[in-house]
């Protein structure tokens, strides 16, 4: 039976709207969700969360409370993936077209806000209430989707 896999996720909410990269690699993929990434052992949640946000979009982060625990699984391929979603704060730099992740994924950045979400393929459904409420949320095993 695999273990679950541990990741993090930046919840950034300036000006009344929140930073969203794309899911998947595939330039045609329509999913949007939060930046953030698997987690490398021997490193703070914290630490892991600085380390993918600055990868996928160049900015630097500070991380605050978490605020939501999302389980996503697809069963018929033996996947398990545990996500913790913290409050984060922007201390530098900007959203540039030309940044590159190194992990070749996030090719899209976005700002958004609660409105434009309703309009968007987001994961995990619960993203946008944790985003603009305040609090603590979980979201248990939902369902995996593909670009």
């Amino acid at each position: 039976m695999p273990v679950p896999r541990l990741a993090v996720r930046a919840v950034i909410v300036e000006e009344g709207r929140l930073l969203l990269v794309n899911a998947f690699a595939d330039p045609a993929g329509t999913l949007w969700c939060a930046p953030g990434g698997g987690v490398e052992p021997h490193a703070s949640l914290p630490e892991n969360l600085i380390r993918e946000v600055h990868e996928e979009t160049g900015l630097s982060i500070s991380v605050g409370a978490p605020c939501l625990v999302n389980e996503f699984h697809a069963p018929e391929r033996g996947f398990h993936q545990v996500e913790v979603f913290f409050r984060c704060r922007l201390t530098g730099g900007t959203i540039r077209d030309d940044w590159r992740d190194p992990e070749g994924v996030v090719s899209r950045r976005r700002w958004v806000t609660q409105a434009e979400m309703a309009a968007l393929r987001v994961k995990p459904d619960s993203l946008a209430a944790a985003a603009f409420a305040r609090g603590m949320g979980y979201d248990p095993l939902e369902r995996l989707v593909s670009p």
